[in-house]
């Protein structure tokens, strides 16, 4: 059973409060992928330096991603949720009045400081300065923590309400709690051995398409992930790796990679004619740069959770069996420039050619 529910499970009320959360998502996604990649190559470009490309192989699943991390990537971890985190979750959730975005706290963290005397207003999402406010604390440790404001009664009304937030909940209870829904495990992690709870810690991992003990903001976004999935209603963790150089999105489809890559103009022109776009379309709304004869583009990979990964039909004790893989690449797509109206995502196949 899904953790979270569907459209036709919900209220009239809640579901008008999805609708805006979607909505509210959707502009954050655009964003989010400038500053994390659009941004991330222009600070390259500007200081003469090639920008190191993700190449096809590291979207396969379980790849093995180099461990480099580039300073001029714009890094950052942003946790999105449709409801509001109850107090009892601050153990491992790290929110608390010190790290609010009030006024005092974001001078003494000495962020945020051009917009203090229109602070409450700016931390909102509908905000014509909410743009302006997180950019400034994107760069501050740990993860900021968006969510519905509870102090608002008759609506629902979204604010960055934290920023430095730790996510303090252990490895090994994500990797438990996984195991336990999947079958793979009746009570605690140990309870078939060492061997098998390193491999069950292992395909935690994998199943958010992370290579085993990732980076710090890597393993806070697929822990913060896991433990979300016991506070009601939907979320989504976004996560811009320096070493990945990647955005990537957990929500409740799944997760996937967006990155930057190069394509030739005939691979574009073929892309074009396969969605009945003319070049000249694709070039002024779907390409970033030109370096040589090639043209930079975003791409979106989506990643699907196959059988073992899924929790069993039968609902019965299962055993774990390491060399199956518990994701496949669900679907690839070029992505319009950040905040093309008219245009959608392009079906494309680059990882297995």
């Amino acid at each position: 059973m899904a953790y979270w529910k569907f459209r036709e499970e919900l209220s009239l009320a809640h579901r008008l409060r999805r609708s805006y959360y979607e909505l509210l998502r959707d502009d954050l996604d655009q964003f989010l992928i400038q500053h994390a990649l659009v941004d991330s190559y222009g600070n390259f470009v500007g200081r003469g330096i090639s920008y190191p490309f993700v190449e096809k192989r590291e979207l396969k699943p379980r790849a093995r991603i180099p461990e480099q991390e580039y300073e001029l990537h714009n890094v950052f971890l942003v946790i999105f949720l449709e409801d509001a985190i109850p107090p009892e979750h601050k153990k491992y959730i790290r929110f608390f009045e010190e790290n609010r975005t009030t006024k005092i706290n974001l001078m003494r963290a000495e962020v945020g400081f051009s917009l203090l005397e229109g602070e409450r207003q700016a931390r909102y999402l509908d905000s014509v300065h909410f743009r302006n406010f997180i950019r400034q604390l994107l760069p501050v440790d740990y993860a900021l923590l968006i969510q519905r404001d509870p102090a608002v009664k008759t609506t629902s009304r979204y604010f960055l309400s934290h920023f430095h937030v730790r996510i303090d909940w252990p490895i090994s209870e994500a990797a438990e709690d996984l195991g336990r829904s999947l079958r793979y495990i009746s009570k605690e992690l140990y309870e078939r051995g060492e061997k098998y709870a390193e491999d069950l810690q292992r395909k935690f991992f994998e199943y958010y398409n992370q290579p085993f003990i990732a980076g710090g903001r890597r393993t806070a976004a697929v822990v913060a992930s896991q433990y979300l999935r016991r506070i009601p209603g939907i979320h989504t963790v976004y996560v811009s790796s320096s070493a990945s150089r990647a955005l990537i999105r957990i929500c409740e489809r799944g997760v996937s990679k967006i990155v930057l890559m190069k394509f030739l103009k005939s691979d574009l022109e073929q892309i074009a004619a396969a969605n009945q776009l003319s070049f000249h379309k694709v070039k002024k709304y779907y390409v970033l740069a030109r370096e040589g004869k090639e043209r930079v583009l975003l791409v979106q990979a989506t990643y699907a959770l196959t059988t073992p990964a899924r929790p069993p039909e039968d609902g019965k004790l299962r055993e774990l069996k390491p060399d199956l893989n518990w994701l496949s690449v669900g679907e690839q797509h070029i992505l319009p420039k950040p905040g093309v109206w008219k245009y959608p995502p392009l079906p494309v196949n680059v990882i297995y050619t």
